[in-house]
């Protein structure tokens, strides 16, 4: 079945939405933006997260040794990359579960990409200054066809009204939600979050 990241936590209460809609993880941002969380609040709300709950750090072309000391401090599971990282950036983050998050207009983004060490590879949507959280949605054709050395994860404009249809097209190893479950940016409505949940595991991927 799917896995399913709310990305864009904000504080404990929107943590305890995610964990009570059956959410695999959820997703806290350390890059300048609506979303952005201090690593002393970070380090509150994943102390809140069951042992079985993943807590990704998101960081933007922030350095190795900044990343390393704040998955320490907060007790991230995972960092994501969501910058212009390159594939050195990647290697001084070994031992770390890292995901590479790549940005999606043409088929041209994705050359290069079997060039980053990751445990998974996340597509999100290319827009003009804009890392993340967007939500708009790329051609999700762009991606049928390829085969990819990592689990794929999906990212950029899903929402509770198009997950399932994602799912079916693409069979990901997870989705990734930001916008698509807010009442305003950084403000998660937990209504949307359990029918994103609920229908993004409403079919085997």
């Amino acid at each position: 079945m799917v896995k399913v990241k709310i990305c864009g936590i904000t504080s404990e209460r929107d943590a305890a939405y995610a964990l009570e809609a059956g959410a695999d993880a959820i997703g806290l941002v350390f890059a300048r933006g609506p979303r952005e969380v201090s690593v002393r609040k970070a380090a509150r709300i994943a102390a809140r997260v069951g042992p079985w709950t993943g807590v990704v750090g998101v960081f933007v072309n922030e350095r190795p040794a900044v990343i390393r000391r704040i998955a320490r401090a907060v007790g991230l599971t995972a960092v994501q990359l969501h910058g212009d990282e390159t594939p050195a950036d990647l290697k001084a983050l070994r031992g770390i579960r890292r995901i590479k998050a790549f940005r999606i207009s043409s088929p041209s983004d994705l050359e290069g990409s079997g060039a980053f060490d990751a445990e998974a590879y996340l597509f999100d949507t290319r827009l003009p200054n804009l890392y993340g959280g967007g939500g708009m949605v790329f051609d999700w054709r762009i991606l049928k066809t390829r085969r990819f050395s990592r689990p794929v994860i999906l990212s950029g404009g899903l929402g509770p009204g198009n997950v399932a249809r994602a799912v079916r097209l693409l069979s990901p190893y997870g989705v990734d939600v930001s916008s698509g479950v807010e009442r305003s940016p950084g403000k998660k409505d937990p209504k949307l979050i359990r029918k994103f949940v609920r229908n993004a595991k409403k079919y085997p991927a």
